[in-house]
């Protein structure tokens, strides 16, 4: 494989000028050709800094695809303002088997997780090879995310960063957790903050990188309803669940169904209908029901809070575990976070938490 020096060195210097960079590597064919055609006084600084980018990923393992490469993902070639370059860590296969990208709202309603959950269930137990696709952040991005890591199936986050850092901090476990099927992918290179403007700069990553894109919940405005309005525009299938029309959170759902941007889903069967998709032959068996392995890992004061929330069918809260197994409130906060992340358990509003049947 091609050193890419000059694909970041180009990709520096036109970093808020991607159509123009895109035009110039279209008519000289490759990076380095464009480079020897330019006189830009910043050349010199850019290419020092992409060399210093090519030792750090070099050092940290950091996969790099550039439009030159055969295996570029397909489906982000076709969009007009296809990322000159992608950085990826972890084992992704962006061009293998179904993409679904699901997005939605910060703030989402418990009927939104569990939307969620159920989606990615469902894909798994009737696709033979589906990869989760979304940005990483609080509500529904994370959900997405987290129930692809519990099924054990590929998962992409696409950070609006570089990969120097993870944001937010909070989902550094979940990152880690993804790096083994699927990983972190980014066009940012290292040092990138998570500024404003490349949220949405991400967001068309998100939406070019799908055969499909699934809104869950949405209010009227919001960083989904850009990620969706880029999936029309690059011919993306657009899905959406519905919501009454008093929920806030389903106000942006409803508006994309009712203008008919967006067709109306209840679960993975109208999206894999829709989508003409061939379903397996034998239907995997939920992953709750192989769960037994995985009691085997705890401890046995983490045994204890999961048998407590497996008898309490409404959930338990924090406080009342802290009281009836006689331990630190840090401790048993700590397990609960833990067995959230192996997705035995779930956290909700309030401080409560339930076992994941």
């Amino acid at each position: 494989m091609a050193s890419p020096l000059f694909e970041i060195a180009l990709s520096l210097l036109y970093r808020t000028r991607l159509r123009t960079a895109l035009k110039l590597l279209d008519r000289y064919g490759t990076a380095e050709a464009v480079w020897q055609t330019l006189d830009e006084p910043e050349k010199g600084a850019c290419l020092s800094h992409a060399q210093e980018e090519l030792d750090w990923i070099n050092e940290h393992g950091i996969r790099v695809w550039t439009l030159a490469d055969e295996d570029y993902p397909y489906r982000l070639r076709q969009c007009p303002d296809r990322p000159m370059l992608l950085y990826g860590k972890g084992n992704i296969r962006p061009s293998e088997g179904h993409f679904v990208s699901i997005v939605g709202t910060r703030q989402p309603t418990q009927r939104g997780r569990e939307l969620t959950e159920a989606l990615v269930r469902q894909l798994h137990e009737q696709l033979e090879s589906v990869t989760i696709v979304s940005g990483g952040a609080y509500g529904i991005d994370i959900t997405a995310h987290r129930a692809a890591i519990q099924q054990g199936i590929p998962t992409i986050i696409v950070p609006a960063h570089g990969l120097d850092r993870i944001y937010p901090y909070q989902h550094r476990a979940d990152a880690v957790a993804a790096l083994e099927h699927g990983g972190l992918l980014t066009e940012f290179p290292s040092g990138t903050e998570p500024l404003a403007p490349y949220f949405v700069q991400r967001n068309r990553i998100v939406a070019g990188l799908a055969d499909a894109v699934v809104v869950v919940e949405s209010k009227e405005r919001g960083g989904s309803l850009i990620t969706a309005r880029m999936a029309v525009d690059y011919d993306r299938d657009l899905f959406a669940f519905p919501g009454r029309p008093t929920d806030v959170s389903s106000k942006g759902c409803n508006s994309l169904i009712r203008s008919e941007q967006a067709r109306l889903i209840d679960s993975a069967d109208d999206l894999i209908a829709a989508m003409q998709w061939t379903r397996r032959d034998t239907i995997v068996p939920p992953v709750q029901t192989q769960m037994i392995g995985l009691l085997d890992g705890l401890n046995t004061e983490q045994q204890t809070l999961l048998q407590k929330l497996q008898e309490a069918e409404e959930g338990m809260h924090i406080n009342l575990l802290v009281m009836e197994t006689e331990r630190p409130y840090s401790e048993v906060s700590s397990d609960l976070m833990m067995m959230e992340l192996q997705g035995l358990v779930r956290s909700l509003p309030g401080g409560i938490y339930r076992f994941v049947r």
